[in-house]
Protein backbone atom coordinates (compact mmCIF):
# COMPACT_ATOMS: atom_id res chain seq x y z
CA UNK A 1 0.00 0.00 0.00
CA UNK A 2 1.47 3.38 -0.98
CA UNK A 3 1.75 6.35 1.32
CA UNK A 4 -1.15 8.23 -0.24
CA UNK A 5 -3.40 5.16 -0.18
CA UNK A 6 -2.47 4.37 3.40
CA UNK A 7 -3.02 7.95 4.50
CA UNK A 8 -6.34 8.12 2.66
CA UNK A 9 -7.51 4.94 4.29
CA UNK A 10 -6.48 6.14 7.73
CA UNK A 11 -7.62 9.75 7.51
CA UNK A 12 -10.57 9.36 5.17
CA UNK A 13 -12.69 7.03 7.26
CA UNK A 14 -12.56 8.37 10.81
CA UNK A 15 -13.32 12.00 9.98
CA UNK A 16 -16.57 13.62 11.08
CA UNK A 17 -18.16 16.96 10.27
CA UNK A 18 -16.41 19.80 12.09
CA UNK A 19 -18.10 22.23 14.41
CA UNK A 20 -17.47 25.92 13.81
CA UNK A 21 -14.80 27.55 15.93
CA UNK A 22 -16.43 29.72 18.59
CA UNK A 23 -13.23 31.06 20.17
CA UNK A 24 -10.14 32.60 18.59
CA UNK A 25 -8.88 30.46 15.69
CA UNK A 26 -5.49 28.94 16.56
CA UNK A 27 -5.09 26.50 13.65
CA UNK A 28 -6.25 26.63 10.03
CA UNK A 29 -5.99 23.58 7.79
CA UNK A 30 -6.48 23.78 4.02
CA UNK A 31 -5.73 21.90 0.85
CA UNK A 32 -6.50 18.21 0.34
CA UNK A 33 -9.12 17.88 3.08
CA UNK A 34 -12.70 16.65 2.90
CA UNK A 35 -14.18 18.22 6.06
CA UNK A 36 -14.28 21.99 6.40
CA UNK A 37 -16.08 24.48 8.59
CA UNK A 38 -15.08 27.78 6.97
CA UNK A 39 -15.29 27.77 3.19
CA UNK A 40 -12.47 25.60 1.85
CA UNK A 41 -10.71 25.52 5.22
CA UNK A 42 -11.00 23.82 8.57
CA UNK A 43 -10.49 26.16 11.49
CA UNK A 44 -9.85 25.08 15.07
CA UNK A 45 -10.07 27.02 18.28
CA UNK A 46 -8.31 25.71 21.39
CA UNK A 47 -11.47 24.06 22.75
CA UNK A 48 -11.84 22.01 19.55
CA UNK A 49 -8.26 20.77 19.91
CA UNK A 50 -8.87 20.00 23.60
CA UNK A 51 -11.84 17.77 22.64
CA UNK A 52 -9.59 15.47 20.59
CA UNK A 53 -7.89 12.64 22.54
CA UNK A 54 -4.92 14.12 24.42
CA UNK A 55 -1.46 12.58 24.60
CA UNK A 56 1.61 13.57 26.61
CA UNK A 57 5.27 12.71 26.48
CA UNK A 58 8.49 14.09 27.89
CA UNK A 59 11.41 14.51 25.53
CA UNK A 60 14.76 16.24 25.20
CA UNK A 61 14.84 18.90 22.49
CA UNK A 62 17.57 21.13 21.10
CA UNK A 63 15.62 24.18 22.33
CA UNK A 64 15.48 23.51 26.07
CA UNK A 65 18.25 22.42 28.49
CA UNK A 66 16.08 19.76 30.20
CA UNK A 67 13.40 17.32 29.07
CA UNK A 68 10.04 19.00 28.52
CA UNK A 69 6.57 17.46 28.77
CA UNK A 70 4.29 18.27 25.85
CA UNK A 71 0.53 17.59 25.73
CA UNK A 72 -1.94 17.79 22.87
CA UNK A 73 -3.72 15.76 20.22
CA UNK A 74 -1.79 13.46 17.93
CA UNK A 75 -1.16 15.06 14.54
CA UNK A 76 -2.86 12.04 12.94
CA UNK A 77 -6.04 12.74 14.97
CA UNK A 78 -6.08 16.37 13.83
CA UNK A 79 -5.62 15.23 10.23
CA UNK A 80 -8.37 12.61 10.62
CA UNK A 81 -10.75 15.28 11.91
CA UNK A 82 -10.44 17.15 8.61
CA UNK A 83 -10.30 14.07 6.36
CA UNK A 84 -6.79 14.87 5.15
CA UNK A 85 -5.74 13.18 1.92
CA UNK A 86 -2.34 13.71 0.40
CA UNK A 87 1.32 13.02 0.94
CA UNK A 88 2.80 16.28 2.25
CA UNK A 89 2.05 18.81 4.96
CA UNK A 90 3.43 22.32 4.99
CA UNK A 91 3.39 23.56 8.57
CA UNK A 92 3.29 27.37 8.80
CA UNK A 93 4.21 29.38 11.88
CA UNK A 94 3.01 32.82 12.96
CA UNK A 95 6.26 34.34 11.67
CA UNK A 96 5.75 32.61 8.26
CA UNK A 97 8.40 29.96 8.97
CA UNK A 98 7.47 26.91 6.89
CA UNK A 99 8.57 23.31 7.13
CA UNK A 100 7.63 20.29 5.05
CA UNK A 101 6.41 17.17 6.85
CA UNK A 102 5.62 13.93 5.03
CA UNK A 103 2.03 12.93 5.87
CA UNK A 104 3.49 9.49 6.58
CA UNK A 105 5.22 10.91 9.69
CA UNK A 106 1.79 11.23 11.33
CA UNK A 107 1.23 7.49 10.96
CA UNK A 108 4.79 6.31 11.72
CA UNK A 109 5.48 8.48 14.78
CA UNK A 110 3.35 9.75 17.66
CA UNK A 111 3.77 13.38 16.62
CA UNK A 112 1.61 15.73 18.65
CA UNK A 113 0.22 19.20 18.11
CA UNK A 114 1.24 20.38 21.57
CA UNK A 115 -0.98 22.93 23.27
CA UNK A 116 0.60 22.53 26.71
CA UNK A 117 4.22 22.55 27.79
CA UNK A 118 4.88 21.22 31.29
CA UNK A 119 1.09 21.26 31.85
CA UNK A 120 0.74 24.97 31.01
CA UNK A 121 -0.57 26.76 27.90
CA UNK A 122 2.24 28.18 25.78
CA UNK A 123 2.17 31.90 25.10
CA UNK A 124 3.53 33.07 21.74
CA UNK A 125 6.78 34.23 23.36
CA UNK A 126 7.31 30.66 24.63
CA UNK A 127 6.83 28.96 21.24
CA UNK A 128 3.02 28.75 21.50
CA UNK A 129 0.19 28.58 21.23
CA UNK A 130 0.79 25.35 19.26
CA UNK A 131 3.98 23.37 18.65
CA UNK A 132 4.39 20.30 16.41
CA UNK A 133 6.65 18.01 18.44
CA UNK A 134 8.08 14.59 17.69
CA UNK A 135 8.79 12.14 20.52
CA UNK A 136 12.51 12.59 19.94
CA UNK A 137 13.58 10.29 22.79
CA UNK A 138 11.63 7.25 21.54
CA UNK A 139 13.76 6.43 18.49
CA UNK A 140 17.37 7.24 17.62
CA UNK A 141 16.34 8.25 14.08
CA UNK A 142 14.20 11.09 15.50
CA UNK A 143 17.19 12.70 17.22
CA UNK A 144 18.46 14.31 14.03
CA UNK A 145 18.36 17.64 12.20
CA UNK A 146 15.86 16.15 9.74
CA UNK A 147 13.21 15.70 12.43
CA UNK A 148 14.19 18.73 14.52
CA UNK A 149 13.60 20.82 11.39
CA UNK A 150 10.11 19.32 10.99
CA UNK A 151 9.09 20.54 14.45
CA UNK A 152 7.24 23.84 14.18
CA UNK A 153 6.53 26.18 17.05
CA UNK A 154 4.07 29.06 16.92
CA UNK A 155 2.14 26.84 14.51
CA UNK A 156 -0.96 28.43 13.00
CA UNK A 157 -1.61 26.63 9.69
CA UNK A 158 -1.26 23.27 7.96
CA UNK A 159 -1.47 22.98 4.17
CA UNK A 160 -2.13 19.47 2.90
CA UNK A 161 -1.03 18.40 -0.60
Amino acid sequence: MGIALGASALFGTAAQALDKATGPVVLTIEGAITHTNQGQQAQFDMKMLEKLPQHSFSTQTPWYPNAVTFTGPLLRDVLAAVGAKGTKITAVALNDYKTEIPLDDATRHDVIVARLMNNRPMPVREKGPLFIVYPFDTKAELRSELYYNRAAWQLNALRIR
